[in-house]
């Protein structure tokens, strides 16, 4: 038997174009009106001062030895070839590459002991992207399946009222792939939740299978294969609409523009009629409302910000996630490189110091500063993590001209910043080879509860599928001591 959440309504005649359009810039999408009354039993169980969370996702593994926690006293071919270096916080020490983080360790703090036992990068994206370690019944490695757990940003949008005309989550600044391959890491999507009530995307960067890195100025490549980054833009973003609803994509931000007019005197012909429903009304204040518009068009802030964060992917993706959580969008993931970027099987000194680490490092300072100057650093959550991190032993490979490391689920470490998290602390540690938790184990489960708290979502929300029964959003207490 359906749910009231799962029938769908029926609507006035409206004209196939004008709400195609609609829908591909943001507003238009099955599934807005069908969790209306899931997102009512939240709404009065939250707190007071609605709070925010930008995910940080580095999709690949980032080596925890060679970033956050270094193993200086550990033989040469654990500890690398990186050197600590001291952080604003007595004590505390961090890679020699990322010094513009270590001025700042005043804001953030790390988890170093998150754990979890899958070592392949699939599984990995769909337990950290989902906050569920069980993988899910039927899981298919290959591709997303409608048995997967739903992601993080996917509960978010559902049970997490919306504040503007915007969904209450965003995912930019595009879907992840696994290059070459081209197949879709499982985990992105609502998965059981059903594809009504698929996560937004905010397609900036178009994807290319030849590019990996912070294009235009960071290329990567494991093999050093020549890329052609300097032509690819970073444009005004679609948002794609559900999986499998038709849809027509804007190519660039002058078909946009060029479309707003004719799309507003469309709509507003038909905005009057008293059974349109109102999340399809979004869509006509969303075409007017110039603010909206600007939440989007980080080529519009100033030169000296674009400077601050970069002018790559990697800046415009955290610039953007500011400003749309100004904009009133609860939680942006924020994916900085695809499928890949991080995985430094090898050649991983010289391509995290020359190619990863300085656009990180500067496009999250630049984050955490603005968010601080702007009042908003307390009431947003800024969260880093990968799918996995690295082996503790370096290896190499006939592809490769220098060594790296290999996929391991066994430790990472956790960047937490903002959100009431006090910085300059680290909550448990990794081994003397950084290979497995030694105190304080954490788990995907406890990552996402801490995300769900910052979000201000009650310990008793839950999500109702299609038989009408309840789904329970958290499955383990917030990581402690970050508070």
């Amino acid at each position: 038997m359906n749910s009231p959440m799962n029938r769908v309504p029926s609507h006035p005649v409206i004209p196939r174009r004008a709400m195609v359009q609609a829908g591909a810039i943001g507003l238009l999408g099955f599934g807005m009106n069908h969790v209306s009354a899931l997102r009512a039993e939240t709404t009065n169980a939250r707190p007071a001062k609605a709070r925010n969370c930008i995910f940080i996702f580095l999709s690949g593994g980032l080596s925890q030895i060679d970033s956050f926690d270094m193993k200086p006293a550990a033989p040469e071919r654990v500890r690398g070839q990186f050197k600590p270096i001291a952080t604003a916080t007595p004590g505390f020490e961090i890679c020699e590459h990322m010094p513009l983080l270590a001025q700042r360790s005043g804001h953030w703090s790390l988890c170093r002991s998150l754990t979890h036992p899958f070592n392949e990068h699939f599984q990995g994206h769909m337990v950290m992207l989902s906050g569920r370690t069980p993988l899910p019944p039927a899981f298919d490695i290959n591709k997303p399946s409608p048995t997967d757990w739903p992601s993080m940003a996917a509960i978010a949008n559902a049970v997490l009222p919306a504040r503007t005309n915007l969904p209450p989550a965003m995912i930019l600044p595009e879907r992840l792939i696994q290059p070459r391959l081209l197949k879709i890491p499982p985990g992105q999507g609502a998965g059981m939740m059903g594809a009504a009530r698929e996560p937004w995307f905010v397609e900036a960067a178009p994807y290319r299978n030849d590019v990996l890195g912070a294009y235009p100025d960071y290329a990567f490549d494991n093999l050093d294969a020549p890329i052609p980054n300097k032509n690819i833009p970073f444009q005004a973003p679609n948002l794609s609409l559900p999986e499998g609803m038709e849809r027509e994509r804007f190519h660039s931000r002058l078909q946009l523009l060029d479309a707003i007019g004719s799309q507003r005197r469309a709509l507003e012909q038909v905005a009057s009629i008293a059974e349109f429903d109102r999340f399809r009304q979004d869509a006509v204040s969303l075409l007017a409302d110039k603010s909206t518009q600007r939440a989007f068009d980080v080529h519009a802030a100033p030169a000296d910000v674009q400077d601050r964060y970069g002018r790559n992917s990697f800046g415009w993706s955290c610039l953007m996630a500011r400003q749309l959580i100004e904009s009133g969008v609860s939680l942006v993931q924020v994916n900085l490189g695809n499928v890949g970027t991080w995985d430094t099987h090898g050649n991983a000194a010289e391509h995290l110091r020359d190619k990863l680490f300085p656009p990180t490092d500067r496009a999250v300072s630049a984050l955490l500063d603005d968010l601080h100057d702007r009042g908003l650093l307390e009431s947003t959550l800024v969260v880093m993590a990968s799918e996995f991190g690295r082996t503790p032993y370096i290896s190499g490979g006939p592809s490769y001209k220098t060594p790296g490391r290999n996929h391991w689920g066994g430790v990472q470490s956790v960047l937490l910043a903002g959100g009431g998290v006090q910085g300059g602390r680290v909550i448990g540690s990794s081994d003397k080879l950084g290979g497995s938790p030694l105190t304080m184990a954490q788990t995907p489960e406890n990552f996402a509860a801490t995300i769900y708290e910052a979000l201000g979502i009650p310990r008793t929300a839950a999500w109702h599928d299609s038989s009408s029964r309840p789904h329970f959003v958290y499955h383990a207490e917030p990581i402690p001591g970050l508070t």
